[in-house]
């Protein structure tokens, strides 16, 4: 692989994982190391009281003080502060709240922590929605080729595939009359555009697309509509000349391809009714695949939970190394459905976080094998606590080990059985293929 393409690659998967991969941890420590020292930090930062003078609307400064209990001396930061205010050329272009955000996060990343972020309001919010899986928009997966916006895949049965929109359609221009907003979209990042396709249910938004291959654009209204997302996804097949055939009509042992992409809200539920699907299937099923690619993370007692459907109770499934209280060993503690059916584990390298607990729990219970290829090597915990105006803050305040003590972090769980994509032939899901063996054996 070209050196330019793999760090493309690497830089993409990191992305969503610091966007996507925060692993909450329950209870007083949580809170504690969370909630506490994110107050103390905004006790560093002016506050801005907004005030009308005649027309104009104003924003004043009420806290230039230092807090007593910290010695810290703010007066670099009121420097720059005030002769950013006196003498920037472009006054009307001073956004006094965006400054603040900005020594927010520059705060954070002076840690040297590429897990401990600061997120706005508008950043926090996206963040939420894209782990939980739920956001009011059209219904499409976005993305770039050729370096334009680009539908990389309209989601089944939502607003944009019933009204024509087709993977690969390049976005030329965004018109939403009610935000204000008619543009092209050649210059907009994912987050610009993220945030101008997403809406209030029931409004609209134009978009005018192109598909890939023509040479004439055409427009397309969209009412947004609430998108779920699915977490958990599950189907059927069989080890067919070498391949995972999905709704085979063979007489073999079906096996479940049990795919799992985020640790969030609505996981629970959804793999719930995933596992019902298998028990209906039971005495037709040889084993079950769970695949973990490209799962960035999410909740870490969403990994503990999901992680007892194969474990017996009392197990042993990540232990926590916190920095300033008692660590902590999460075990399994309810009966799982499917103890004694043959489980075989998929990751790769967009596989981080709670997925590398989930997996690292099973292979160290002597559960199942891993196949695949090495997975992202995440293996510090976050505490996500939001802040008064909308914004939040992910910290770091500890790190998790797998059941045998091993340390995953920035080096990936390594797999038993180490298999690679096939890059000139993308059709076929060489991992899958495998794993369905094994599952089978």
């Amino acid at each position: 692989m070209p050196k330019l393409v793999q760090k493309l690659k690497l830089t993409t998967i990191r992305n969503l994982v610091l966007t996507l991969c925060f692993v909450i941890i329950s209870g007083y420590a949580g809170y504690f190391l969370g909630v506490h020292q994110i107050k103390t930090w905004n006790d560093l930062l002016p506050v801005l009281k907004n005030e009308t003078k005649g027309n104009i609307a104003q924003e004043q400064t009420i806290n230039r003080s230092q807090p007593s209990n910290k010695n810290v001396d703010m007066s670099l930061f009121w420097q720059v502060w005030d002769k950013v205010e006196a003498n920037y050329l472009f006054q009307d272009k001073i956004d006094y709240q965006k400054m603040v955000n900005g020594a927010a996060e520059g705060m954070v990343k002076a840690l040297g922590d590429p897990y401990t972020a600061f997120f706005p309001p508008t950043e926090n919010k996206t963040s939420k929605e894209n782990l939980n899986g739920s956001f009011f928009g059209v219904g499409i997966q976005l993305g770039y080729k050729k370096d334009q916006l680009a539908v990389i895949a309209p989601l089944s049965g939502m607003p944009a595939e019933k009204l024509g929109v087709k993977a690969g359609d390049y976005i030329l221009h965004i018109k939403d009359s009610q935000k204000g907003i008619d543009e092209d979209a050649y210059n907009l990042n994912l987050q610009d555009a993220l945030e101008k396709i997403r809406g209030e249910k029931g409004t609209s938004v134009t978009l005018t697309l192109l598909h890939e291959g023509d040479s004439k654009s055409y427009e397309v209204t969209i009412v947004r509509e609430e998108i779920i997302v699915p977490s958990v996804e599950v189907d059927f097949g069989q080890y067919i000349n070498g391949q995972y055939t999905k709704e085979a009509t063979g007489s073999g042992k079906l096996v479940a391809h049990l795919k799992l992409s985020r640790f969030g809200e609505l996981t629970a539920s959804q793999w719930d009714e995933a596992i019902e699907k298998i028990l209906a299937k039971q005495k037709d099923l040889g084993g079950v695949v769970l695949d973990l690619r490209n799962n960035p993370g999410g909740y870490m007692n969403e990994a503990v939970n999901l992680s007892a459907e194969f474990l017996p109770l009392g197990k042993v499934v990540v232990k926590q190394e916190n920095a300033n209280t008692p660590d902590q060993i999460f075990k399994t503690s309810r009966v799982g459905r499917l103890l004694d059916m043959p489980l075989v584990v998929l990751v790769n390298a967009g596989s981080a976080s709670a997925s590398e607990i989930l997996a690292g729990a099973l292979r160290d219970n002597g559960r199942a094998k891993i196949v695949g290829t090495t997975s992202f090597g995440k293996g510090t915990i976050q505490s996500a606590e939001d802040l008064e105006n909308g914004a939040g803050v992910h910290i770091t305040i500890a790190r998790w080990l797998t059941p045998n003590g091993e340390w995953v972090h920035d080096k990936g769980l390594e797999p038993d059985v180490k298999v690679d994509l096939d890059p000139n032939n993308p059709t076929v899901d060489t991992q899958l293929n495998k794993a369905t063996e094994m599952a089978l054996q």
